[in-house]
């Protein structure tokens, strides 16, 4: 299977099972499961869900078994677009080819929605012991996502985003932020698929280091996008990031040396696959994926 194949199967099995793990539209009070709907279901590379699968593929455990885990993280990653999307943070008004939630629903509909999407998150990833996962990596997975969205992992990179606008471009602090901000939830991803896939603490740390090459590497390239990329294929406006003076990869280095270190972390993140053997393929292919990509 080549890797357009791989992620088509993937997501379609993702697709399936966000749908089923959703409150209904019409439910009561329907217009808050009107705007999860909108907002989970509005398309997307489904790119963190697929790393679980393929983390805990890595290690021998097979993808359905991973669902609840792998939706779970694609609940919470809404939620903080919807949130990330307000006025009172980033104010952008499209997202995936189409308005934020905000601008459909209301600002107070779209922090609920958000609020809601990630409750239900931390309920779906208890839901794998009943998909096969012992307890206790259940717990340590709940642990593992619960530290990667919170005040020391993505919730600290977006408050230092935002109190860093208008400031002089500083590497580490740039660091802090893509690490923070993007990447724990990347990270969280590769290892919630070992943790429940039960990885050998060797695997664990591959996965680990995987997570965080590919993690930065992602939101170096969402620089460049900001700057160079099509809003009809990045679904948002460009020169946002520049309009805000955001603290960016491209703002620190300049485009040529963000583009060289984006290149470099994905191919140390590709070597990093390639030790994990052959069950790992789908991960080797997504390193570069992640850095060759237009939206």
């Amino acid at each position: 299977m080549n890797l357009e194949a791989y992620l088509s199967q993937r997501r379609r099995l993702i697709e399936e099972a966000l749908k089923a793990n959703l409150p209904g539209p019409q439910s009561y009070p329907p217009l808050i499961h009107q705007a999860m709907h909108y907002s989970l279901l509005a398309g997307g590379k489904r790119l963190r869900p697929i790393l679980v699968l393929a983390a805990g593929e890595a290690v021998g455990y097979p993808a359905e078994g991973l669902l609840p885990a792998a939706c779970a993280v694609e609940f919470l990653h809404t939620y903080s677009l919807i949130h990330d999307d307000l006025p009172s943070m980033d104010n952008d008004d499209y997202r995936r080819g189409r308005l934020t939630c905000h601008k459909v629903y209301g600002e107070a509909i779209a922090i609920l929605a958000g609020d809601a999407l990630l409750t239900e998150a931390f309920g779906l990833l208890a839901r794998q012991v009943e998909a096969g996962s012992t307890p206790e990596a259940t717990v340590a997975a709940v642990k593992e996502l619960a530290l990667a969205a919170g005040s020391r992992g993505l919730v600290g990179g977006q408050v230092v985003d935002l109190l860093a606008e208008e400031e002089e471009p500083d590497p580490r602090l740039v660091d802090y932020i893509h690490r923070h901000k993007t990447g724990s939830l990347i990270r969280a991803c590769l290892r919630l698929g070992g943790i429940l896939g039960g990885a050998t603490d060797e695997q664990l740390e591959k996965l680990t280091r995987y997570g965080e090459d590919v993690g930065l590497a992602f939101q170096i390239v969402d620089d460049l996008l900001d700057i160079l990329g099509d809003t009809a294929q990045t679904g948002k406006p460009v020169g946002s990031d520049l309009k805000k003076k955001k603290v960016t990869y491209p703002a620190c280095f300049g485009l040529e040396e963000s583009r060289r270190r984006a290149w470099e972390l994905a191919e140390r993140a590709r070597r990093t696959a390639e030790e994990l053997g052959e069950r790992a393929w789908p991960l080797a292919a997504l390193a570069h994926y992640v850095v060759d990509r237009q939206s």
